[in-house]
């Protein structure tokens, strides 16, 4: 068992070597217009960038010179903007409805998570309006329902069902309704960074490694 997990851990290294040494030799930063994000590892841009300048889940793609990304859980979404250094990417929903995203939004089917802290919210339907403080979200409600995110202890009336309980950054405000980015900012972190290194062939190329990861992030 020792020496399989030995195995995977330098299988991990090595590949971690191979991905970084691609990356900061073979793949150039692409752009889908002039004002577009600049778009390099762990990112690539289907069609105008090699395979291996990416990992799994950080392709995008280019539609009418605007840099887009598919979540599978949703649909498509417009990249804002990217942050290597502080590993944010930036979204935007072309629909206009940040709250159909985060209801939408399956995080588990990407490598991405909320850049924010997140807190447990629950989305209501109901028939009839609610009298008090909490504002409908209008572009999920129509003329014979209303759809209301409401906190996680906050009693349902019944009028109203349950149609997800979610884990958010924001819950709704009309003063913000109108940003088709609030909110919308996610970081990752990449599975080979996660293998850790140890004995004496493993530290050669995990040093190895960090010195390219060092060199890739100053250039």
């Amino acid at each position: 068992m020792d020496v399989f997990i030995l195995i995977m851990k330098l299988f991990c290294c090595v590949l971690l070597l191979t991905t970084t040494s691609a990356a900061t030799n073979n793949c150039p930063s692409a752009k889908c217009s002039l004002f577009s994000p600049d778009i390099r590892f762990p990112f690539r841009i289907q069609g105008r960038q090699p395979l291996q300048c990416s990992v799994p889940g950080f392709d995008l793609f280019c539609r009418q010179n605007t840099t887009m990304i598919h979540m599978p859980s949703y649909g498509d979404l417009v990249v804002r903007s990217i942050s290597y250094d502080a590993r944010r990417l930036s979204l935007l929903d072309p629909k206009t409805c940040v709250y159909e995203v985060f209801l939408n939004l399956d995080l588990s089917l990407t490598p991405f998570s909320y850049y924010y802290a997140v807190e447990q919210y629950k989305y209501i339907n109901c028939s009839a309006q609610i009298v008090g403080s909490s504002e409908r979200v209008p572009c999920l409600s129509g003329s014979d329902h209303h759809v209301y995110i409401v906190e996680s202890s906050f009693p349902v009336p019944v009028s109203c069902s349950v149609v997800r309980t979610v884990a958010i950054p924001f819950s709704y405000s009309p003063y913000l309704s109108a940003d088709s980015s609030f909110g919308l900012g996610f970081t990752w972190k990449l599975v080979e960074e996660e293998a850790t290194c140890s004995g004496r062939m493993l530290g050669i190329l995990c040093s190895s490694t960090r010195r390219l990861q060092k060199y890739f992030k100053g250039n």
